[in-house]
């Protein structure tokens, strides 16, 4: 790997609104290939549960991609679940994100998400307050997580359960009196909550991109054929019934607990955002990386 730029504390490339944190880090590490005035944009971090639910998944790819097509940089933390769909969502925008690691710059963790370090260093930053060669800690994380919504101008929670380290993120982002917003969940779903109970302390719903867009004062995307909708409740409990087990209208509304017509309703929606296919009557769902019919590419 390049040699890393480091930026200290006290320089005009350092990010203004960390440095308002109570113990900014004294310096941050880029790995080489970004462009440092990435920092200086306007952020919104985009967090929540390493084991997020498909809804969540989606969610959090949508709402990423739309914020840079407002001209957002998007922030996570590289983790599994929401914080890589973030990131994949920006790019599958053709947008900007920043990766904040846990660890030294140098490492890749989790290396399942190598690969998708690699591609947000062509479109954006990684970034670390630690050197090459520190292996991640479980207290580096928490700390980590304080430049997450240090360098933001506001901060969404997708999905969190009730210790989740996204309410760490979401508590910095509250003592630096920026905005944090939550995607409201299910209350029988223990990955929401940690996102409804933001909501019972008077974080701001997250119902479109739009909210987070009017905040900070920029227009609204504009509306196309391809954006993607904010999808209904009732898909929540279908689509993860459908990742556990392909199955009819009937099958798939019992699972999810639902009636028939509730359930036939939301496959229709998740049809439409290419999701789930059917033949002869069975529901499956697509996979990201897969052909329609669920096979990997040859």
């Amino acid at each position: 790997m390049t040699e890393p730029v480091c930026i200290g504390r006290g320089s005009a490339e350092y990010p203004p609104l960390l440095a308002e944190l109570h113990d900014p880090p004294p310096q941050l590490y880029l790995r080489a290939g970004g462009d440092p005035a990435l920092l200086r944009r306007p952020c919104v971090s985009v967090v929540g549960s390493r084991s997020c639910s498909p809804y969540g998944a989606q969610v959090a790819r949508t709402t990423a991609r739309e914020l840079v097509a407002a001209g957002v940089v998007v922030v996570s933390g590289l983790a599994r679940g929401i914080d890589g769909e973030a990131h994949r969502g920006a790019l599958d925008g053709e947008g900007e994100t920043v990766a904040v690691l846990g660890c030294g710059i140098d490492r890749d963790y989790p290396r399942s998400n190598a690969e998708l370090a690699r591609g947000i260093v062509r479109a954006g930053l990684v970034i670390s307050e630690y050197p090459p060669g520190v292996e991640p800690a479980p207290w580096r994380f928490p700390a980590r997580n304080r430049i997450v919504a240090g360098i933001a101008l506001a901060t969404v929670v997708v999905e969190a359960r009730e210790r989740s380290g996204a309410l760490i993120t979401a508590d910095f982002a509250l003592e630096l009196g920026r905005d944090v917003f939550a995607v409201p969940g299910e209350v029988t779903s223990s990955l929401s909550a940690g996102t409804n109970d933001l909501l019972r302390q008077g974080a701001a719903p997250l119902l479109t991109t739009d909210d987070v867009l009017g905040v900070l004062g920029l227009d609204p995307v504009p509306s196309s054929p391809s954006r993607a909708k904010a999808l209904s409740p009732a898909v929540g409990r279908v689509l993860p019934a459908i990742h556990d087990s392909p199955g009819s209208v009937d099958e798939l509304a019992r699972s999810a607990g639902l009636d028939s017509a509730a359930a036939a309703a939301a496959l229709v929606e998740l049809e439409l955002e290419g999701l789930v296919v059917s033949a002869d009557g069975i529901y499956r769902a697509v996979t990201p990386g897969r052909n329609q019919d669920g096979r990997a590419p040859a």
